[in-house]
């Protein structure tokens, strides 16, 4: 271990030298009140940034055992200080001081989702911050007067700002902390309550745009309530008592007018996977883990899934119980995302009409005299969604604006008028019986039992040429080997972070991926070593931008790999 003297005289040593000197740097450092290691130096000032770790021993940092005695308040407590530390390092440093990303400091910066993530951890020990620092130059030479004020300056300040129990506001702070605890605590208790969702009174639901996910503000905003009927009061350690809208298990449709808070509402459920910062306005929107929003996706990769639940007796001739496409159609690609998601053990499905192929979730009378059914190989998701219920047990909830057949088959209807819920169940199953579709049922059989498949070892490969190919575009892109993999269409991907931390899960269960084992055993795996060592084992290094995701995400990736090759189970 060397003495942070020891790094000041090598600034100033490699001060206007060309950049590769900076590699004389890498290192632990001990300083006064933290450790600084240097894990790894950038060859470039326009390269990514260099990655340092931070280390204040809890006899400096001093945060009580309580705010990270349980996995809810540590994961809580990690987001919070790198809401902090992100804070301190836009305030602390000047910007860019030279050529590329030089004099730049930052943190894996949360959005409005408390997830895990790589970049703060906590023990009884120490609290460690993962950082990423552009080590400043003047073209390509060393820039190390800079360097040492980045390095015994700011850093220094950064910590004191955010790393010391001391200098954080204690109220706030335990409020972050113990929100997210009283929703875990919440979702523990969907299940035995037999709700999927829960909506808590006075929530905030609507937000600010498409890109901003904060909260809408303003004397038009109307808070949540829920109808009384469907209302549920749930204990939480913390809080105490909080009322809400429990959605049940079941079949529940979600009605209403135009521009009314229909897929407001949804949208709020979808996200309901995660807990929330204070001040979201989504708090206690609560869902059960693993929900899945199910949408129609022309053109995903299909291989070898078995839809014949909703398609059969393509003209084709085309086998739908191994149906495969590079190309798939709004409707086969929403049935094998349907299946796909019951294959990776999905308890709930979350369905929009506006982003659903229509030919697929319905087929009127008129219809169906027109067009006989042995010339429609779709059945609709109309007549599948209850046995889906019965035989697989998996609720489904359904905004649907344009179609009242649902009401036939709706357990709950939920009427949205003017942001405001109203439990319409009574009224919309007696227009059901007064106004009779005379749809003919077309379908009969329950839900099959899904046929589970197991990927080939050689179709999952992130090499490109000789070169391992791993890369996060955006959130809604993979660059993997030779192939891009699109994951728009999954919408409970809240963060950067998760498609990072993904994109290299694909290469991490590739140890599993032996021809025997199915998808679902394979991500089974996988979670147990999350579970038992962190985001961490993921990486070679130590991630400082990994945020942590759903199995449900990881499958549904893996199924977008247009390389992907699989045998169904049993074969």
């Amino acid at each position: 271990m060397k003495h942070a003297a020891e790094l000041r005289s090598r600034l100033r040593e490699i001060d206007g030298k060309g950049y590769g000197a900076y590699k004389r740097i890498q290192g632990a450092y001990q300083f006064e009140q933290f450790r600084l290691i240097i894990d790894k130096v950038q060859g470039d000032p326009f390269a990514a940034p260099s990655a340092i770790r931070i280390r204040v021993p809890q006899d400096i940092a001093q945060f009580p055992q309580d705010t990270f005695q349980s996995r809810s308040r540590y994961i809580a407590l990690c987001d919070y200080l790198a809401r902090q530390v992100g804070s301190a390092a836009q305030a602390q440093t000047q910007g860019n001081r030279g050529s590329g990303k030089s004099g730049r400091i930052a943190i894996d910066q949360p959005g409005q989702e408390i997830l895990e993530r790589t970049c703060v951890t906590i023990d009884a020990t120490a609290v460690e911050a993962r950082l990423s620092i552009g080590l400043p130059a003047f073209g390509r030479k060393v820039a190390g007067k800079h360097a040492d004020v980045m390095f015994f300056r700011e850093l220094p300040a950064i910590i004191e700002q955010a790393l010391l129990f001391a200098s954080l506001s204690e109220q706030e702070l335990y409020t972050h902390i113990t929100v997210a605890e009283d929703a875990d605590a919440v979702r523990e208790q969907l299940r035995e309550q037999g709700l999927v969702a829960f909506v808590a009174n006075d929530a905030v639901l609507p937000r600010r745009s498409g890109v901003d996910q904060r909260p809408l503000t303003g004397s038009h905003v109307v808070p949540f309530s829920s109808p009384e009927s469907l209302e549920t009061t749930l204990s939480v350690p913390n809080a105490g008592n909080i009322t809400g809208m429990g959605v049940p298990h079941g079949v529940s449709v979600i009605v209403g007018g135009g521009y009314h808070g229909k897929s407001t509402l949804l949208e709020a459920i979808e996200l309901g996977v995660y807990n929330h910062i204070p001040g979201d306005g989504r708090e206690f929107v609560v869902t059960v883990p693993t929900a899945m929003k199910i949408r129609s996706e022309d053109g995903r990769h299909i291989e070898k899934t078995d839809i014949s639940p909703f398609i059969q007796n393509v003209p084709s001739g085309t086998d739908t119980q191994q149906f495969s496409s590079d190309n798939a159609s709004g409707s086969t690609s929403q049935a094998a995302n349907i299946v796909e998601a019951v294959e990776l053990g999905s308890s709930a499905l979350l369905i929009d009409e506006d982003t659903s192929a229509t030919n697929f979730m319905i087929r009127d009378l008129r219809m169906q005299a027109l067009v006989a059914k042995e010339k429609e190989p779709i059945t609709p998701f109309l007549e599948k969604v209850s046995s889906l219920c019965t035989d697989c047990n998996i609720a489904t909830i359904i905004v649907m604006g344009g179609s009242g057949d649902y009401f036939d088959v709706a357990d709950h209807v939920i009427s949205m008028s003017d942001y405001r819920p109203y439990d319409v169940t009574s009224t919309a199953h007696t227009i059901a019986q007064q106004y009779r579709s005379d749809r003919q049922i077309e379908d009969e059989t329950g839900f099959s039992t899904i046929r589970h498949r197991i990927p080939l070892p050689s179709s999952v490969d992130a090499r490109k040429g000789k070169k391992l190919k791993v890369k996060a575009q955006d959130r809604s892109a993979i660059h993997f080997g030779q192939y891009t993999i699109a994951v728009t269409a999954l919408e409970q991907l809240a963060d950067v972070s998760q498609t990072r931390a993904i994109a290299n899960a694909i290469v991490y269960m590739q140890q599993y991926i032996d021809g025997q084992r199915t998808i679902a055993d394979i991500l089974a795996r996988v979670e147990e070593d999350i579970a038992a060592h962190g985001l961490d084992i993921l990486s070679p290094g130590l991630p400082n931008d990994f945020a942590q995701f759903r199995m449900q995400e990881l499958g549904a990736t893996l199924n977008r790999l247009r390389s992907l090759s699989v045998k169904q189970a049993g074969q």
